[in-house]
């Protein structure tokens, strides 16, 4: 054992386990939880995670468990479970921790409710904090420079706490207390890299993409303010920051999805096929739901559904392009209107 605190990471994806092994960069002793038990072996032997993320040779200093009690007794914890699954794994800690820091990126499928909502249910005791933002997996692993927003629901105390522990020279947390926020716009960004992915699948050319990034940050603003998020929070890394990231690469599950729809895949066979999980098709349609609930406009995360659903793509994307004229920006369209 180090001198250092352990810090436990539950999920053992390549996100997951490219957190931990930034943490153990310092030092100090990871705790990463996995639900496969010969991938448990395969990094504690092998230091090596060939499932998720093969290119990385883990530090010794992780050392992983699929006994979640074990983790119970950390103060802090990254949870890195698909969205879908969040409740689930962390209904099964026998302890809360005392800091509890969410790193999926979705909405609850089944009830609407933000990830932190969902963590707040299981965890009451937690302070719940949200790490979002512009991240590759292999990137992080690899220490290349990132930045992540940090909304912490405790506040500037937590913040204090939770930055020194997550903090590395080529990892840099910037505090927020905007948790909705910095939930809205991991969320959203992954429907929206969809759409681009879709674009590039049916060649329509980087006008179109800028455009629907451009036109998709105005929805995830509109929606995210509807719920009480602030502006500059989506216009940073974990909005803003994270949309210009996984709109533009293959390396994004999301991106990838939508490029091979665009190319004429079934949705159906295309996420039966992924060992990795897409999160933006399950977030599509409960966000489609709640936008529809609270009249909120948000017509390219109504295209996404339509073509998961079995639409063309091409078809989507002319009903969008045939949308009736309008002032780009919402207050100009009620001074138009009016």
């Amino acid at each position: 054992m180090t001198a250092l605190s352990t810090i436990g990471v539950i999920g053992a994806g390549a996100w997951g386990t490219a957190l931990a092994q930034m943490l153990s960069t310092d030092g100090r002793d990871v705790l990463l939880w996995a639900y496969e038990a010969d991938l448990v072996d395969a990094i504690n032997s092998e230091h090596r995670n060939a499932l998720y993320l093969p290119s990385a040779t883990l530090s010794p200093s992780i050392r992983a468990t699929n006994d979640l009690g074990e983790l119970a007794q950390l103060d802090t914890v990254l949870a890195v479970t698909p969205a879908q699954n969040l409740g689930a794994v962390l209904s099964q800690l026998p302890k809360a921790p005392r800091d509890l820091v969410l790193c999926s990126k979705g909405i609850d499928a089944g009830t609407g409710q933000l990830m932190n909502e969902v963590a707040k249910a299981a965890c009451p005791d937690s302070d719940i904090a949200v790490l979002s933002g512009p991240t590759f997996a292999h990137e992080v692993a690899d220490g290349l420079p990132t930045a992540v927003t940090l909304a912490c629901g405790g506040g500037n105390a937590q913040w204090e706490r939770l930055s020194p522990e997550i903090a590395r020279p080529s990892f840099r947390p910037y505090f927020t207390h905007d948790v909705t926020g910095a939930e809205i716009g991991g969320a959203i960004k992954n429907v929206l890299a969809i759409a681009c992915g879709v674009v590039d699948g049916l060649a329509l050319g980087q006008n179109a993409r800028a455009a629907l990034i451009a036109r998709g940050y105005a929805e995830m603003l509109r929606f995210g303010e509807a719920l009480g998020a602030e502006a500059e929070t989506l216009a940073g890394l974990c909005g803003l920051g994270d949309l210009v990231l996984t709109c533009s690469s293959t390396s994004s599950r999301n991106f990838s999805l939508g490029k091979a729809l665009g190319e004429g895949g079934a949705a159906a066979d295309l996420m039966a096929d992924r060992r990795t999980v897409a999160e933006g098709a399950h977030t599509a349609p409960v966000l489609k739901r709640l936008a529809e609930e609270r009249g909120i406009t948000m017509p390219i995360v109504i295209a996404v559904n339509a073509i998961l659903a079995g639409e063309s793509p091409r078809t989507a994307v002319a009903s969008l392009l045939a949308r009736p004229l309008k002032a780009e920006q919402e207050r100009e369209n009620r001074n138009h209107q009016a």
